[in-house]
């Protein structure tokens, strides 16, 4: 599928959209997800599933029925917000060393903070959009079964809408898997599930890992499931399953307290041997081959060869205040030639980075080369809206000016030219899997004891370098360089080829080093020079407004 198609077909969706959400997800999970038509209106033939499938992929975009405001799908919080990768994205980045923001709204600040509670409406928000996607999926999961379908559609078409339930299958599974990641424990329904007023159970994060697992792996042999790099573009295949399996099992001794690393390896390798490639061909003057990932057209060749599943964004058709939007128009400033460098016509003034992750840049030690001249990933704005040196040290944690801006996301094509008329949306598409990601992740697993090749490894990780110092002497690492410091090179180099992808916290989490005193960055925990915290903070609460209406459920630890 081309971008624009899938961009019009998330309009076309909205019109059959789900309704406004309670703001208790126990609510949203347990009842139907409302349609202006009833479902007999809605799936009457292909068109019809094709409409809300588009609508789930865009759950992940859009945050409601008119553009990027009007009709939000959840209440309680306000819609330009509520988008699901603008909150996960906070959760994930807000709450690190790789950003900060300088804004007042209400909650936003215990994100960097670290000193959220259960009534934090952002952190109710995440929730909101984990659940009402899950919901979602689940209704069109329902809709879709196999007497269903045969009753409704010709052969040829409902074989096309098995291919639909199989991709909800795996983005409700995703959706699981962030739940998992963040809040540790929950609600849980499937579409088996009665609808009604039922409580949905609760779930441990070890019943949900087993659950992910299961699905995931049951997509990666499902023959109604596209093979690797044969659906349309902005859809998900088998490469993308076995990608959050790898992402899921590097991660699984922090879920479940078992190490999974050949499991990772082995289905990270699956994917690098899919045909997907790195990107190694810069752009001209206007970015180099690496940031050409983040331009408003890696939809297309070469950046889309490494891009295993995106989040689709336009200027024009999937307009949003959060996404990548958020992205490019909340790190920028006020100073006109930062506007023009990003593709925007305007600047939000909210998020920048610390010193701490400037500094995987600047000094990461043990003979590793790496800094801002020559490391092409780490592009930094270090002048104020007058044009004087920014400080990159912040004194001020809520003064714009202070810190360095990232420009790592450009509402700009290969040719320099800014997208969209008015230029105040972004049409970058957000990469949630890349080739990149999984090469460090099988690179990790291996380096940690699971079985594959670690030579192997070693290149995949080389490979990066080369075309991060764009093939300089110098860029490639030991053996011995990758191994060393309880492989705190590793963590440096996702942080550095991943940073804003949204897997920093994941990532500290793994290495010890998010709640605890053995690193620190400006303000975590609220204080100039950093302090540990509580070591309950590695999950976020279950927000106080579920668990008032669902008695299943319970507070995690410390909350």
């Amino acid at each position: 599928m081309n971008k624009h198609v899938i961009r019009g077909l998330v309009v076309v969706a909205t019109g059959l959209s789900l309704a406004a959400g309670s703001t208790s997800c126990t609510k949203d999970l347990d009842q139907t997800p409302k349609y202006e038509l009833t479902p007999d209106k809605v799936y009457v033939d292909l068109n019809g599933y094709r409409q809300v499938l588009a609508k789930l992929y865009g759950g992940f975009a859009l945050t409601g029925q008119q553009g990027p405001a009007g009709a939000g799908d959840i209440g309680g919080i306000d819609e330009g917000t509520s988008d699901y990768l603008r909150q996960y994205w906070s959760a994930q980045e807000l709450s690190t060393d790789e950003a900060t923001i300088v804004w007042n709204d209400l909650g936003i600040r215990d994100w960097h903070n670290m000193n959220w509670d259960s009534s934090n409406p952002l952190i109710r928000g995440l929730y909101s959009r984990i659940f009402f996607e899950i919901a979602a999926c689940n209704e069109f999961i329902r809709e879709s079964s196999d007497d269903k379908i045969s009753s409704r559609l010709p052969g040829a078409d409902a074989t096309s809408v098995k291919r639909f339930r199989a991709e909800a299958r795996f983005l409700r599974a995703v959706a699981y898997m962030h739940a998992m990641d963040l809040f540790g424990n929950g609600p849980f329904v499937t579409e088996n599930d009665a609808v009604g007023f039922a409580k949905p159970q609760y779930y441990t994060r070890q019943q949900y890992f087993e659950y992910v697992e299961k699905e995931l792996t049951a997509l990666a042999a499902d023959p109604d499931f596209a093979e690797p790099r044969a659906n349309e573009y902005a859809r998900v295949d088998k490469a993308a399953a076995w990608a959050m399996l790898a992402r899921l099992y590097l991660n699984a001794q922090v879920y479940t307290g078992t190490a999974r690393y050949t499991d990772a390896a082995a289905q990270a390798k699956k994917v690098i041997d899919a045909g997907y490639t790195l990107a190694t061909t810069p752009a001209g003057n206007v970015a180099s081959a690496y940031g050409r990932l983040f331009l408003a057209d890696n939809n297309t060749a070469p950046a889309r060869n490494e891009i295993i599943w995106p989040i689709a964004f336009d200027v024009n058709s999937t307009q949003s205040y959060g996404g990548s939007t958020f992205l490019v128009n909340g790190a920028t400033g006020s100073n006109s030639s930062w506007q023009a460098r990003v593709g925007q016509s305007t600047g939000w003034g909210g998020i920048r980075t610390t010193s701490s992750f400037f500094n995987l840049f600047q000094s990461p030690g043990g003979g590793v080369v790496s800094d801002t001249a020559r490391d092409t990933r780490g592009r930094f704005w270090t002048k104020k809206t007058d044009n004087s040196a920014r400080p990159l040290e912040i004194k001020d944690l809520y003064n714009f000016e202070e810190g360095f801006g990232v420009i790592k996301f450009r509402n700009v094509n290969s040719a320099g030219v800014a997208q969209g008329g008015s230029q105040n949306f972004s049409g970058v598409d957000f990469p949630m899997i890349r080739l990149a990601e999984v090469m460090l992740t099988y690179a990790e697993a291996v380096y940690r004891g699971g079985a594959g090749d670690r030579t192997l490894a070693l290149s995949y990780i080389n490979q990066i370098r080369a075309r991060a110092f764009n093939n300089q002497a110098g860029s490639a690492v030991t053996d011995a360089q990758v191994a060393a410091n309880n492989l705190q090179f590793i963590l440096d180099e996702r942080g550095r080829e991943l940073y804003w992808e949204a897997y920093r916290r994941t990532d500290l989490i793994r290495f010890n080093k998010f709640v605890e005193g053995s690193y620190l960055w400006p303000f975590k925990g609220g204080v100039p020079n950093g302090r540990a915290v509580e070591a309950f903070r590695t999950l976020y609460p279950i927000p106080a407004s579920d668990l008032s209406v669902n008695q299943n459920l319970k507070q995690n630890t410390g909350y």
